[in-house]
């Protein structure tokens, strides 16, 4: 078993480009179920799996372990994921999994800021500082995009490409799920704040270092910043917006998405400039604005 899930996690990263958070996901899921298997005293062969023990695997889940249900959900796609490979590779002439039951996870709605805390977000750096210069820019185009911490912490300078004298630009994406490359829009405000950290915040911080290879963003060190580090910066300025939930890079992105769609927007443009490839996955913004709409109508009627 060890040695067909080592070829179903090299056949992740080289074959299907998985990234590497999911490659790790996968591998995690895996070596959970084998240690479970162990403990049952199971013999560790693929044939041997049958749909009645992976059932028991996910009940151990939720009483045992008392899993959420999306968890467990995960960890039901990974092994159907794994045996379906199986099958491919002639190692089995059926899947155990293939009709294995999983609990329903419920879809939360994306939760995102108002104009007026995005607004308060965007103003919190400190513009007399080589990073708050910086910070100022990463929240304009993550806002002004769409784009993921990690898309946005992998960007170069070379990723900026301009639009002649229209003060507007596009970004290509490099690192998109599936490795697909993309190119997002940038507006003005953003490019003005990108601008600005180009010509007085990065050069200081890449006095710091030398290990910056065309990064856009950079650390104290002067080297990229990494996607935790985007998400450092998020946490520096949670306190400055009014908020019940943490702030992270995805919740620019929900706002953008909501805010597009609040202002008329077409949801297949969505779709195009968030590089979603199902637009069933960008519908659930259309959840959101209707929610909103509810509760703006049963504040006006009175309705409680």
């Amino acid at each position: 078993m060890d040695n067909h899930i080592e070829a179903f996690v090299a056949h992740l990263k080289t074959v299907r480009g998985a990234s590497v958070l999911t490659v790790k996901a996968y591998a995690e899921d895996l070596s959970q179920f084998v240690e479970f298997a162990r403990s049952q005293e199971t013999l560790l062969d693929a044939k041997a799996i049958d749909t009645a023990f992976l059932r028991s695997y996910l009940s151990s889940l939720s009483t045992d372990r008392a899993l959420a249900r999306a968890s467990i959900a995960r960890k039901a796609a990974s092994l159907r994921a794994f045996f379906r490979y199986l099958v491919r590779r002639g190692v089995l002439t059926s899947s155990p999994a293939q009709n294995l039951a999983t609990p329903r996870k419920k879809t939360p709605l994306p939760k995102f800021l108002s104009e007026d805390a995005v607004a308060l977000l965007l103003n919190a750096p400190d513009p007399s500082r080589p990073d708050g210069l910086r910070d100022r820019a990463i929240l304009e185009t993550l806002y002004a995009s769409g784009i993921r911490g990690g898309e946005l912490a992998a960007l170069s300078v070379g990723d900026i490409l301009r639009e002649g004298e229209t003060g507007e630009a596009t970004l290509r994406i490099r690192l998109g799920k599936g490795n697909k490359e993309r190119l997002a829009l940038l507006g003005r405000t953003a490019l003005a704040a990108l601008d600005t950290y180009l010509e007085r915040g990065r050069p200081i911080l890449l006095a710091g270092g030398s290990r910056a290879n065309g990064a856009l963003f950079l650390n104290k060190l002067g080297g990229r910043l990494s996607d935790r580090g985007v998400r450092r910066v998020f946490d520096k300025y949670c306190d400055n917006v009014v908020s019940v939930h943490k702030i992270t890079p995805h919740t620019l992105r929900h706002s953008f998405a909501t805010h597009l769609l609040d202002n008329g927007a077409d949801l297949r443009v969505v779709q195009e400039l968030l590089g979603h490839s199902d637009l069933s996955t960008t519908q659930i913004y259309t959840h959101v604005t209707t929610t909103r709409l509810k509760e703006v109508y049963d504040r006006a009627t009175g309705v409680e």
